[in-house]
């Protein structure tokens, strides 16, 4: 496939659907804001790739949310979030698990006529994203801002960024 090719951008009944399918519980979606982290902020950001190791999306979650999903994905007690949030970073058991949801989520790009994309790396939320992962989610352009709500596990934001 030609790097020239347009990457899908995954519309939010997709990613409900995988994450509800995912997480075994009915996950709910509404529209969000545009994150955009300062340097201090504790983001979960995730690249995704081409085959040609292109940088064709980024999907970035809050502290919050990184948390909801790596506690939920692995059924760990609901209070491990508020810890989290409490500790400003994930332990590396839900960076993990996260990684997990996130590694599930490139599906969501790949339909016909599109360029595979896989997920290349994730910075969990333990320390300021690097510089370069940063900059691609504050880029203006095709994006989707959710609010995602995790029952039993909590709320946060998450953000789909094409490159």
């Amino acid at each position: 496939m030609s790097t020239a090719a347009t990457t899908h951008l995954p519309t939010p009944l997709q990613v409900r659907e995988l994450l509800s399918g995912l997480l075994g519980r009915e996950v709910t979606l509404s529209p969000g804001s545009p994150m955009a982290p300062r340097p201090g902020d504790a983001v979960s950001i995730a690249t995704y790739v081409d085959d040609a190791l292109v940088v064709r999306a980024t999907i970035t979650c809050d502290l919050a949310l990184s948390a909801a999903l790596g506690c939920a994905i692995a059924l760990l007690p609901a209070p491990q979030v508020a810890e989290a949030v409490e500790a400003n970073a994930v332990d590396e058991t839900l960076a993990d698990n996260l990684y997990e949801v996130l590694n599930v989520l490139a599906a969501t790009f790949n339909v016909p006529d599109a360029p595979h994309v896989r997920l290349h790396a994730l910075h969990p939320a333990i320390g300021a994203p690097p510089p370069d992962a940063r900059a691609r989610v504050l880029a203006l352009g095709r994006r989707e801002d959710l609010r995602v709500e995790v029952p039993g596990y909590g709320e946060g934001r998450l953000s789909v960024v094409l490159a």
